[in-house]
């Protein structure tokens, strides 16, 4: 993985702070609950009475007539679109065709293949109205011999959990193998089943011939904000100081593009990148893998996190009012951001992850490890969030003159000027106790080290 920090003009920012304070304005005044931030990756949020996905799509690519280019089409779709209503259609109709964008985001130039390593990942379809659904896709080589070109089975789902999707496509892939006919028994009783809360587990039961009746148990992490994240392929493709150097740009809501030749750690590294600051969200454009239609977003005046696959890095340089710094090894930002204890103390916690760790711990490990520099530099903002007549206010001088350590006040300043520092406050102000995880956390951290089982380097 490469990254790449874009130059973006002081003022420019000052102008999206200014347009999103009013935005946001406009949306604790709206009895309207639709009015949401434009984009934002998923951070695991579950709905009641929510369905494990909403469509199982198949597409297919086609010659187009009398040309040597493919395009995208529906070859099968579940549930059918038969069985909606004429409003949900057209409304759907829409989702699929971004979805089309997504499973093949290279374009329409295909040669047809003998070998293909199959691969899964990730994208986020945003709304107008802001909310999200996840597609998840896995592009393979359909059954058949010679030479031909992939396919893409693609879930839409509001659930943000790779994991448990990826293992969905093992199942969905077994079955393919014998009949396409097998994968709507085995998709209909995974809709009809409850989705079970984070860290419970809800059973299938699936009729394979000459196998019998299988149980399939899917689980949910306990920790709903790590679902949609596996910490192993960003380190993996970054080594720590440069994951701290990703980490400082994105909390300070710069331009950032990922470039990677495989989709499947594109999509990881992103949605891992975003997780680093729970809980804080990520309020900007928010594009796993830039499809090659839309490469103009690159030249965007607002902070974004792209990815973008290697093949596409010339049409990036072209865009000639694009500033693009090539960072692998730059530390600098990370280096004058982040306070010099804590960075310490974060490489230190960073460095005691085991090779063989699962994905569990080492999500628990990294997620803990980050979440310590947004406790002990902003820690105590609950304190100064008070009520006053029939509102509730965060008062900002009272929370800065409270900055425990004088080293986190430069880095305290810059962060509560981002609109995800901003957006979180406000939604403390709209309701107590909207982040209650983050509170119970910091009361964790307090209690370990009053008991001396954790300390941080100050």
């Amino acid at each position: 993985v490469c990254v790449i920090l874009v130059d973006m003009d002081q003022g420019a920012m000052k102008k999206i702070s200014s347009m999103f304070s009013t935005l946001q304005e406009k949306r604790r005044s709206s009895s309207d609950p639709g009015v949401y931030p434009a984009a934002a990756p998923p951070v695991g949020r579950s709905h009641t009475g929510q369905l494990f996905f909403e469509y199982l799509l198949v597409v297919s690519l086609r010659k187009k007539r009398n040309e040597e280019d493919y395009e995208p089409h529906i070859t099968y779709q579940f549930p059918k679109r038969e069985v909606m209503e004429r409003l949900q259609r057209e409304e759907e109709e829409k989702c699929m065709k971004a979805a089309h964008l997504f499973c093949f985001p290279e374009g329409i130039n295909w040669a047809p293949l003998t070998e293909y390593r199959s691969e899964t990942f990730s994208f986020v379809l945003t709304e107008v109205d802001g909310s999200r659904r996840n597609g998840y896709c896995r592009r393979l080589l359909p059954a058949g011999c010679g030479a031909r070109v992939p396919e893409a089975y693609c879930i839409i789902s509001r659930m943000a959990c790779f994991g448990l999707f990826s293992k969905i496509f093992d199942e969905v892939e077994k079955r393919r193998q014998i009949s396409k006919a097998m994968i709507y028994p085995f998709m209909q009783s995974l809709r009809e089943a409850p989705l079970p809360s984070p860290g419970n587990t809800v059973s299938i039961s699936s009729f394979i011939p000459d196998a019998g009746t299988e149980i399939i148990s899917l689980t949910r992490p306990a920790e709903s904000w790590l679902e949609h994240v596996d910490f192993r392929t960003l380190f993996r493709c970054l080594n720590d100081d440069e994951v701290l150097m990703v980490f400082a740009a994105t909390v300070m809501e710069r331009q950032i593009i990922f470039i990677s030749e495989e989709l499947s750690t594109l999509s990881q590294v992103l949605h891992a990148v975003a997780a680093l600051l729970y809980p804080f969200v990520w309020q900007h454009t928010f594009i796993s893998i830039v499809p090659t239609v839309l490469i103009d977003v690159c030249a965007a005046p607002t902070p974004y996190l792209l990815g973008v696959q290697k093949n596409l890095l010339e049409q990036l340089t072209d865009h000639s009012d694009v500033s693009l710094t090539l960072t692998p090894y730059s530390l600098n930002m990370s280096e004058s951001l982040l306070p010099a204890k804590l960075k310490e103390e974060l490489l230190s916690r960073l460095s005691a992850r085991k090779h063989h760790a699962s994905t569990e711990e080492l999500n628990r490990l990294v997620s803990e490890a980050f979440l310590s520099v947004f406790v002990r530099s902003v820690g105590h903002f609950s304190q100064h969030v008070r009520r006053s007549a029939s509102s509730r206010r965060f008062h900002k001088k009272s929370f800065l003159k409270a900055v425990e350590h004088r080293s986190h006040l430069n880095f305290v300043k810059l962060f509560i000027q981002t609109q995800m520092f901003d957006l979180f406050i406000q939604e403390e102000e709209a309701q107590p106790n909207p982040n209650g995880q983050y509170l119970a956390e910091i009361q964790l951290f307090e209690n370990l080290e009053s008991e001396g089982l954790f300390k941080l380097s100050l």
